[in-house]
């Protein structure tokens, strides 16, 4: 484990530029990253499913400003959008759910409203307000948001959200650092495709089901390398496993 542990830590130092994020490797952080939002994050963080080069066109596609636009406006810009599982429908309802998110107070304040009882506690505070504050459904827009995490032992690994705040709360040259009383080793780790292979290939992770409690055991033994920062590797591993390098 100590060979890995050095490679790994190799490898998030070589990671941890700028030059990560770009149009040859491209990452929905990186449209986040020119925004700094956290609403407009999180709208780059939930749609982040499909190619990665489809995804980062998608959400360039996207004016921040019309979070705070009127349905009108919306409706202007966005008849005929969609991408993949949404339709232009759910692209706009989206909108006006984060619009109505923004004036109640944000997602970190909603988060923080859990968060005294648990991690998912404060994630299922915001995926329930995502839906009480606005009635419209539809598969699309219900795949977008996700549901609360009722059980650990039957939820899916919610890449997508462990992702968005792994964004929101570490900081460096990739994540955002935008909440600050967030600890990062509550954190767990966004657990995908490529991220699930590769750590099964390294001998990180046992279990052979990519949900909840396959990530939440890649996290516990990746905070024996790192107890207070364990997704620090979550960065190199994604890219350790989609470039193929081993």
């Amino acid at each position: 484990m100590k060979e890995i542990q050095a490679y790994l830590n190799a490898q998030v130092d070589a990671r941890n530029c700028a030059e990560e994020l770009c149009a040859e490797r491209p990452d929905p952080l990186m449209i986040a990253r020119k925004h700094w939002d956290e609403h407009h994050a999180l709208t780059c963080a939930l749609f982040a499913y499909g190619s990665a080069k489809a995804i980062v066109a998608f959400l360039d596609s996207l004016d921040p400003r019309w979070i705070d636009a009127d349905e009108e406006c919306l409706r202007e810009h966005l008849e005929g959008k969609y991408y993949r599982f949404q339709s232009s429908e759910d692209i706009i309802q989206w909108f006006i759910t984060l619009r109505s998110l923004k004036a109640i107070g944000g997602i970190e304040t909603l988060f923080m409203q859990g968060y005294s009882d648990g991690f998912f506690d404060g994630l299922n505070s915001v995926i329930r307000t995502l839906y009480d504050i606005n009635p419209y459904r539809s598969k699309g827009y219900e795949f977008l948001i996700g549901k609360p995490i009722k059980s650990i032992n039957k939820a899916s690994a919610m890449k997508r959200w462990m992702m968005y705040l792994r964004w929101m709360v570490r900081s460096n040259e990739l994540d955002m650092g935008l909440w600050k009383e967030v600890l990062m080793h509550d954190l767990i780790m966004p657990l995908d495709t490529h991220t699930f292979a590769i750590s099964r290939k390294l001998g990180l992770l046992e279990r052979s089901v990519c949900d909840m409690r396959a990530a939440i055991e890649l996290t516990e033994n990746l905070k024996k390398f790192d107890p207070n920062d364990p997704l620090k590797y979550d960065f190199a591993l994604y890219r350790i496993g989609q470039e193929k390098i081993l």
